[in-house]
């Protein structure tokens, strides 16, 4: 078994968990309001923004040479995506300043928060638990969520709706890279540190939305 198909293994429970998550069930057999879909972008924007400077802070904390190639190579494809999040926001209404002004919600924080942490203080190899579930999430969910939420909305094109496609299925470039990766670590102790990652950063992307479904609970009770 490859290490990648090891770390699937390993994390699947995890998984299984964040797709029952009642907001991301919903969203994709029903759909969504666009109320929840900007929160999801607001949300968003205030993670995707820190994915450059935290690839940048877990290259220069490792002295592992393929690895530090790899966090250079995920910079230069993962700069400016918040840019596409905002035009998206825009698109569909919403006010891209006050995205910016308002700020993370708590459970973003402590996502964020975590990952400069555990590059910093833990080990670089932390940052491949945020991109494996991520973009591995972001493969799996980001095309039919945005099907589901264009045809709930009578939406025939892809305007406000760049940021789920440039992640969906159509960027399995990204997901054998990741895989091609992954596969070269063999240090079981560097293995375990990233499945171990994998599985709390289930956990706290998982937190984000069933922190907008609480919000928008109290929205619609209120």
């Amino acid at each position: 078994m490859s290490f990648y198909d090891q770390l699937q293994q390993e994390t699947a429970v995890e998984r299984q968990r964040f797709l029952s998550i009642p907001l991301i069930r919903r969203a994709i057999a029903e759909g969504a309001s666009r109320e929840t879909y900007l929160a999801f972008l607001g949300e968003a924007y205030h993670h995707v923004s820190h994915t450059f400077p935290l690839l940048a802070l877990a290259a220069s904390r490792t002295t592992d040479e393929r690895y530090q190639d790899a966090l250079v190579e995920y910079m230069e494809e993962e700069r400016g995506h918040e840019k596409w999040i905002l035009d998206d926001i825009v698109f569909f209404g919403g006010n891209a300043d006050t995205v910016r002004r308002r700020g993370p919600s708590p459970a973003t924080i402590a996502m964020v928060g975590y990952t400069y942490y555990a590059i910093e203080h833990l080990t670089p190899y932390a940052m491949l638990g945020s991109v494996h579930v991520l973009e591995g999430m972001s493969v799996l969910l980001a095309d039919k969520l945005a099907d589901r939420l264009s045809q709930s909305w009578g939406q025939q094109d892809a305007k406000g709706f760049s940021y789920l496609r440039s992640h969906g299925s159509l960027d399995q470039s990204h997901v054998a890279f990741f895989r091609d990766l992954i596969n070269g670590f063999t240090d079981p102790v560097v293995q375990r540190l990233i499945i171990d990652n994998s599985k709390i950063f289930h956990h706290l992307y998982g937190g984000i939305f069933q922190e907008i479904d609480a919000r928008e609970g109290l929205a619609n009770a209120a």
